[in-house]
C-alpha cells in the first residue's frame, strides 16, 4: 500500500511520465538539470522554448568514481499531447557520464536538439540510467523519431532509471512573449 500512496503523489506519476515513458521506479540518485546557469528544472514547471535552446547542465549527486550513467531526453507528446502517435521524439543522449561529475564529461551520442513544440503543451523528460560498465551503451538510435525509452533501456541492459525530471513547454506566440 505504501508504494501505491507514494505513486499517487509522485509528480512523475501525476505528469504521466510514469506510464507514458517509463514504468514505476524508485529514484536512488539525485540529478539536477539547470538551463542558462540559473533555471533549474522541477517536475511540471513550464519553460519557454526560447529559454532552453542550449543544452542544460546536468549534475549527478550520489554517484561514485566507479559508476557511469546515461542521460536521455525525450518528448512523449509528438506531434501533440491529445494524439501523440509519433511518441517519443529523442532530443539528447549522453553516455559514460562519470558518477562524480556532470553530463559535460560524458560522451554526447545524440546531439542536443532544442524543444520545438507545435501543438499543445509537451513534456520534455530527462531520464538518468546507471550503466553496468563504462562503454556499456552500444545501441544508439539512428533516428530521433519514434524513440522508445523503455526499448532503449532494454537493448542496452540499463534497467529502470535511477532519476528523472521533466518540464513542460508550448509554442511561444507573440502574445505570450510579452
Amino acid at each position: 500500500m505504501a508504494m501505491k500512496m507514494n505513486m499517487i503523489s509522485d509528480p512523475l506519476a501525476i505528469g504521466r511520465v510514469i506510464g507514458d515513458v517509463v514504468d514505476y521506479f524508485i529514484p536512488n540518485v539525485k540529478m539536477t538539470v539547470t538551463y542558462n546557469n540559473n533555471k533549474q528544472v522541477y517536475n511540471g514547471f513550464e519553460f519557454f522554448p526560447s529559454s532552453v535552446t542550449i543544452k542544460p547542465k546536468v549534475q549527478i549527486h550520489g554517484g561514485d568514481m566507479r559508476s557511469f550513467f546515461t542521460l536521455v531526453m525525450t518528448d512523449p507528446d509528438v506531434p501533440g499531447p491529445s494524439d501523440p502517435y509519433l511518441r517519443e521524439h529523442l532530443h539528447w543522449i549522453v553516455t559514460d557520464i562519470p558518477g562524480t561529475t556532470d553530463a559535460t564529461f560524458g560522451k554526447e551520442e545524440v546531439k542536443y536538439e532544442m524543444p520545438r513544440p507545435n501543438i499543445g503543451i509537451h513534456r520534455f523528460v530527462f531520464l538518468l540510467y546507471k550503466q553496468k560498465s563504462r562503454q556499456g551503451v552500444m545501441k544508439i538510435p539512428t533516428s530521433r523519431d519514434l524513440f522508445k525509452a523503455r526499448s532503449f533501456a532494454d537493448e542496452n541492459d540499463l534497467g529502470p532509471p535511477v532519476a528523472a525530471v521533466f518540464f513542460n513547454a508550448q509554442r511561444e506566440t507573440a502574445a505570450r512573449k510579452r
